[in-house]
């Protein structure tokens, strides 16, 4: 199990590495600049000059080898650079905002977990029923319902017309603010979930090994949770962590849309002022999130069911 996990965290690196050197690549030869985007509002004249003076000043004006490596050597020491605007380390931007993102994100995944998982099971227990049309409708309109939209609507209606929630912000962090951006956020994964668990406990108790259980004489609540819940937990577990390692890259929408004040708007921020380093550290975040998920997600597996360590 140790050789395992050693390996999967092992396989991060050079994933993290070529994240690393594709968005260097991109926001290098995208066009504009930090120094230009001072100017953009076109109320004051761009100065060749101060833009100069200013690449040279955040090193910009050097190959573009020299500064990637200077950005490898950097990230390997942890160092995010600093930001163009508020010449603060980015490490310190980040760690001011990845609190709000998680909260976000924790709060949407178990209103998805808690509600997606229980339709799809008792979906799949009465197949064909008022129920199981109803939660099949519901998942597919949550899958194709933009989340900007829906967001929108819940705006309006929670908060305008009924004047129960606040409308958007941080507030103090107490649970009436994140409640409209996390369900927002959470419909995608609920729906998702839905049908997932509708679809793999449809596919377990159809197995020989549960009717085998049924004729031992074992009733439906045994063979479902000895058997059922069991084996149909895989696929579960795997729809949970690819939604749960997705979903802070999800809500860059949403936390601008609620003024949620995490990395993902953040990461909005920061591109529309080319704060490069900024934008390089948020996303860089982001994909070590989904990656840690992943490697959590795949030592689950090697807990549930031991023949995955020989993959």
């Amino acid at each position: 199990m140790l050789q395992f996990t050693l390996r999967r965290i092992l396989q991060i690196i050079p994933t993290v590495f070529v994240v690393a050197l594709l968005i260097f690549v991109i926001f290098s030869v995208v066009p504009g600049s930090f120094a230009a985007s001072l100017f953009a509002d076109g109320r004051t004249a761009a100065d060749p000059e101060l833009i100069a003076r200013l690449n040279r000043e955040l090193g910009l004006d050097k190959p573009l080898f020299e500064r990637f490596v200077s950005y490898i050597v950097d990230l390997a020491h942890l160092d995010l650079g600093t930001s163009f605007r508020t010449r603060q380390p980015v490490i310190e931007l980040i760690n001011s905002r990845i609190w709000a993102s998680l909260e976000l994100a924790m709060a949407a995944m178990a209103f998805a977990i808690l509600v997606g998982v229980p339709l799809g099971f008792l979906a799949a227990l009465r197949p064909g029923s008022i129920l199981d049309t109803v939660t099949m409708i519901g998942a597919v309109s949550g899958l194709s319902i933009p989340q900007f939209w829906l967001g929108l609507l819940m705006m309006y209606v929670f908060a305008l017309q009924l004047n129960w929630l606040p409308s958007f912000g941080y507030g103090d962090g107490s649970w009436r603010n994140i409640i409209l951006p996390a369900v927002t956020l959470g419909v995608t994964p609920l729906a998702l979930l839905a049908r997932t668990t509708r679809a793999g406990v449809l596919d377990v108790m159809s197995a020989d090994f549960v009717r085998t259980a049924h004729s031992k004489g074992m009733s439906e609540g045994q063979v479902v949770r000895w058997h059922v819940a069991r084996n149909a937990l895989v696929l579960i577990v795997t729809t949970v962590g690819l939604q749960f390692g997705s979903l802070i890259g999800q809500a860059v929408v949403i936390e601008k849309l609620f003024s949620w004040p995490g990395i993902g708007s953040l990461l909005v921020d920061s591109v529309a002022i080319r704060d490069i380093p900024v934008v390089q550290g948020a996303i860089l975040v982001i994909v070590l999130w989904f990656l840690v998920i992943n490697t959590a997600v795949d030592l689950i597996y090697a807990a549930i069911d031991p023949r995955i360590k020989q993959g």
